[in-house]
Protein backbone atom coordinates (compact mmCIF):
# COMPACT_ATOMS: atom_id res chain seq x y z
CA UNK A 1 0.00 0.00 0.00
CA UNK A 2 1.40 3.51 -0.99
CA UNK A 3 1.28 6.11 1.54
CA UNK A 4 0.17 9.36 0.29
CA UNK A 5 1.48 12.92 1.16
CA UNK A 6 -1.30 13.76 3.37
CA UNK A 7 -0.81 10.25 5.33
CA UNK A 8 2.72 11.54 6.62
CA UNK A 9 1.57 13.78 9.47
CA UNK A 10 -0.72 11.15 10.55
CA UNK A 11 1.68 8.35 10.77
CA UNK A 12 4.32 11.02 12.61
CA UNK A 13 1.95 11.49 15.63
CA UNK A 14 1.41 7.91 15.42
CA UNK A 15 5.02 7.07 15.79
CA UNK A 16 5.32 9.77 18.57
CA UNK A 17 2.96 8.80 20.23
CA UNK A 18 3.78 5.21 20.88
CA UNK A 19 6.95 6.47 21.49
CA UNK A 20 5.47 8.44 24.27
CA UNK A 21 4.22 5.86 25.91
CA UNK A 22 5.94 4.53 29.07
CA UNK A 23 7.77 1.42 28.76
CA UNK A 24 7.58 -1.53 31.29
CA UNK A 25 8.92 -0.91 34.39
CA UNK A 26 12.26 -2.36 34.80
CA UNK A 27 12.32 -4.92 37.92
CA UNK A 28 12.66 -3.22 41.63
CA UNK A 29 15.70 -3.63 43.28
CA UNK A 30 15.82 -4.78 46.82
CA UNK A 31 18.27 -3.79 48.56
CA UNK A 32 18.15 -7.02 50.95
CA UNK A 33 19.95 -10.14 51.93
CA UNK A 34 17.91 -12.07 49.53
CA UNK A 35 19.62 -9.94 46.64
CA UNK A 36 23.13 -9.28 47.95
CA UNK A 37 23.44 -13.12 48.15
CA UNK A 38 23.21 -13.80 44.47
CA UNK A 39 26.53 -13.06 44.51
CA UNK A 40 27.15 -16.39 45.99
CA UNK A 41 24.58 -18.54 44.24
CA UNK A 42 26.73 -17.57 41.00
CA UNK A 43 29.20 -20.56 42.04
CA UNK A 44 27.57 -22.08 44.56
CA UNK A 45 23.91 -22.88 42.71
CA UNK A 46 20.52 -21.04 42.67
CA UNK A 47 19.13 -20.45 46.72
CA UNK A 48 22.58 -22.63 47.48
CA UNK A 49 21.71 -25.57 46.70
CA UNK A 50 25.34 -26.62 45.32
CA UNK A 51 26.49 -26.41 41.79
CA UNK A 52 26.06 -28.88 39.33
CA UNK A 53 30.28 -29.72 39.16
CA UNK A 54 30.43 -30.94 42.54
CA UNK A 55 33.43 -28.72 43.46
CA UNK A 56 31.07 -26.02 45.22
CA UNK A 57 29.35 -27.40 47.87
CA UNK A 58 25.24 -26.70 48.98
CA UNK A 59 24.95 -24.03 51.56
CA UNK A 60 21.30 -24.18 51.89
CA UNK A 61 20.24 -25.49 55.08
CA UNK A 62 23.70 -25.70 56.93
CA UNK A 63 24.15 -24.51 60.85
CA UNK A 64 24.53 -20.62 60.44
CA UNK A 65 27.65 -21.18 62.98
CA UNK A 66 29.54 -23.57 60.45
CA UNK A 67 28.95 -21.32 57.69
CA UNK A 68 29.96 -18.35 59.63
CA UNK A 69 33.18 -19.51 60.79
CA UNK A 70 33.96 -21.36 56.79
CA UNK A 71 33.07 -17.51 55.82
CA UNK A 72 35.92 -15.92 58.61
CA UNK A 73 37.99 -19.32 57.59
CA UNK A 74 38.50 -18.18 54.30
CA UNK A 75 38.76 -14.76 54.95
CA UNK A 76 41.50 -15.01 57.40
CA UNK A 77 43.69 -17.97 55.44
CA UNK A 78 42.84 -21.23 56.84
CA UNK A 79 40.70 -22.02 53.94
CA UNK A 80 42.25 -21.28 50.27
CA UNK A 81 40.61 -20.29 47.29
CA UNK A 82 41.57 -17.21 45.78
CA UNK A 83 37.71 -16.17 44.61
CA UNK A 84 36.35 -16.55 48.16
CA UNK A 85 38.84 -14.58 49.58
CA UNK A 86 38.74 -11.83 47.55
CA UNK A 87 34.68 -11.88 47.65
CA UNK A 88 34.84 -11.66 51.27
CA UNK A 89 37.82 -10.14 52.11
CA UNK A 90 36.03 -5.90 52.39
CA UNK A 91 32.70 -7.62 54.58
CA UNK A 92 32.32 -7.26 58.13
CA UNK A 93 31.80 -10.13 60.21
CA UNK A 94 28.40 -8.93 61.63
CA UNK A 95 27.78 -8.97 57.16
CA UNK A 96 29.26 -12.18 56.87
CA UNK A 97 27.15 -13.46 60.02
CA UNK A 98 24.20 -12.00 58.11
CA UNK A 99 24.78 -13.98 55.22
CA UNK A 100 25.49 -16.91 57.03
CA UNK A 101 22.34 -16.91 58.65
CA UNK A 102 20.35 -16.32 55.71
CA UNK A 103 21.56 -19.50 53.73
CA UNK A 104 21.18 -21.13 56.82
CA UNK A 105 17.21 -20.72 56.85
CA UNK A 106 16.91 -22.02 53.57
CA UNK A 107 15.26 -25.56 53.85
CA UNK A 108 15.03 -26.96 50.28
CA UNK A 109 15.14 -30.65 48.45
CA UNK A 110 18.44 -32.21 47.90
CA UNK A 111 19.58 -33.84 45.11
CA UNK A 112 19.36 -37.15 44.40
CA UNK A 113 22.27 -39.40 45.93
CA UNK A 114 24.89 -40.70 43.55
CA UNK A 115 25.37 -44.04 42.11
CA UNK A 116 28.83 -45.88 43.11
CA UNK A 117 30.21 -48.11 41.09
CA UNK A 118 33.09 -49.14 44.00
CA UNK A 119 32.80 -53.13 44.86
CA UNK A 120 30.83 -53.52 47.63
CA UNK A 121 33.79 -54.21 50.10
CA UNK A 122 35.22 -50.88 49.81
CA UNK A 123 31.70 -49.61 50.40
CA UNK A 124 31.19 -51.64 53.41
CA UNK A 125 34.89 -50.23 54.98
CA UNK A 126 33.75 -47.05 54.13
CA UNK A 127 30.43 -47.69 56.33
CA UNK A 128 32.35 -48.90 59.10
CA UNK A 129 34.42 -45.72 59.48
CA UNK A 130 31.62 -43.53 59.21
CA UNK A 131 29.63 -45.81 61.59
CA UNK A 132 32.14 -47.05 63.99
CA UNK A 133 35.56 -45.43 63.21
CA UNK A 134 38.42 -47.72 63.91
CA UNK A 135 39.30 -47.78 67.68
CA UNK A 136 42.52 -49.60 67.38
CA UNK A 137 44.02 -46.22 65.73
CA UNK A 138 41.38 -44.55 68.56
CA UNK A 139 39.91 -43.12 64.87
CA UNK A 140 36.49 -41.64 66.01
CA UNK A 141 33.33 -42.35 63.97
CA UNK A 142 31.66 -39.68 61.82
CA UNK A 143 28.61 -40.08 63.27
CA UNK A 144 29.77 -39.16 66.68
CA UNK A 145 30.89 -35.80 65.52
CA UNK A 146 28.36 -35.46 62.77
CA UNK A 147 25.45 -36.48 64.20
CA UNK A 148 23.99 -40.17 63.80
CA UNK A 149 21.43 -39.11 60.92
CA UNK A 150 24.67 -37.77 59.51
CA UNK A 151 22.87 -34.32 59.46
CA UNK A 152 25.17 -31.95 61.11
CA UNK A 153 24.65 -30.18 64.56
CA UNK A 154 23.74 -26.93 65.57
CA UNK A 155 25.79 -24.38 65.87
CA UNK A 156 29.21 -25.12 64.10
CA UNK A 157 28.60 -29.37 62.81
CA UNK A 158 27.90 -29.74 59.05
CA UNK A 159 25.75 -32.22 57.62
CA UNK A 160 27.95 -35.41 55.64
CA UNK A 161 25.31 -36.10 53.34
CA UNK A 162 24.24 -34.85 49.70
CA UNK A 163 27.69 -33.64 49.05
CA UNK A 164 29.65 -34.62 46.09
CA UNK A 165 32.08 -37.43 46.61
CA UNK A 166 34.69 -35.47 44.52
CA UNK A 167 33.99 -32.72 47.13
CA UNK A 168 34.26 -34.91 49.95
CA UNK A 169 37.62 -36.60 48.78
CA UNK A 170 38.62 -32.46 48.10
CA UNK A 171 38.21 -31.63 51.66
CA UNK A 172 39.56 -34.82 53.26
CA UNK A 173 42.39 -34.47 51.32
CA UNK A 174 42.91 -30.74 51.89
CA UNK A 175 42.84 -31.61 55.77
CA UNK A 176 45.81 -34.02 55.05
CA UNK A 177 47.86 -32.16 53.15
CA UNK A 178 47.32 -29.08 55.54
CA UNK A 179 45.85 -26.81 52.66
CA UNK A 180 42.81 -26.53 55.01
CA UNK A 181 43.09 -25.54 58.67
CA UNK A 182 40.74 -24.80 61.64
CA UNK A 183 40.89 -23.31 64.96
CA UNK A 184 43.49 -25.62 67.20
CA UNK A 185 42.88 -28.04 68.37
CA UNK A 186 42.69 -29.00 64.45
CA UNK A 187 40.58 -32.05 64.77
CA UNK A 188 39.96 -32.96 61.54
CA UNK A 189 43.14 -32.74 60.14
CA UNK A 190 44.04 -35.05 63.21
CA UNK A 191 41.21 -37.10 61.84
CA UNK A 192 42.24 -36.94 58.03
CA UNK A 193 46.00 -37.63 58.59
CA UNK A 194 44.58 -40.94 59.87
CA UNK A 195 42.76 -42.32 56.90
CA UNK A 196 44.50 -43.82 53.63
CA UNK A 197 44.21 -42.61 50.56
CA UNK A 198 41.71 -45.72 50.16
CA UNK A 199 39.88 -45.19 53.54
CA UNK A 200 38.75 -41.62 52.33
CA UNK A 201 37.64 -42.94 49.00
CA UNK A 202 35.41 -45.55 50.65
CA UNK A 203 33.94 -42.80 52.75
CA UNK A 204 34.16 -40.60 50.54
CA UNK A 205 31.57 -43.22 47.91
CA UNK A 206 29.58 -44.39 50.94
CA UNK A 207 28.51 -40.83 52.37
CA UNK A 208 27.35 -39.96 48.59
CA UNK A 209 25.51 -42.63 47.78
CA UNK A 210 23.27 -42.22 50.97
CA UNK A 211 19.58 -40.68 50.98
CA UNK A 212 19.11 -38.00 53.06
CA UNK A 213 16.74 -38.67 55.80
CA UNK A 214 12.82 -37.44 56.43
CA UNK A 215 14.33 -34.66 58.51
CA UNK A 216 17.16 -32.96 56.94
CA UNK A 217 17.44 -30.27 59.25
CA UNK A 218 20.95 -30.57 61.73
CA UNK A 219 20.25 -31.83 65.06
CA UNK A 220 19.43 -29.30 68.12
CA UNK A 221 22.82 -31.00 69.84
CA UNK A 222 25.03 -34.05 69.96
CA UNK A 223 23.59 -36.62 72.43
CA UNK A 224 27.37 -36.84 74.07
CA UNK A 225 30.45 -34.42 74.06
CA UNK A 226 32.68 -35.10 70.70
CA UNK A 227 35.08 -37.78 71.27
CA UNK A 228 38.01 -35.43 70.58
CA UNK A 229 38.69 -31.91 71.42
CA UNK A 230 37.96 -29.49 68.18
CA UNK A 231 38.93 -25.65 68.18
CA UNK A 232 36.01 -25.02 65.86
CA UNK A 233 33.53 -25.75 68.38
CA UNK A 234 34.19 -24.03 71.28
Amino acid sequence: MKLLLNDLPRLLLLCLGLLGQAAPAAPKFEDNIAQRALACTACHGEQGRAAADGYYPRLAGKPQGYLYRQLLNFRDGRRHYGLMSDLIDPLSDAYLNELAGYFAGLHLPYPAPQLSTMPKPELERGRQLVFNGDPARKLPACVSCHGEKLTGAQPFIPGLLSLPRDYLNGQLGAWRSGQRRAAAPDCMAQIARQLTEGEINSISQWLAAQAMPADTRPAADLPAAPPVRCGSLQ
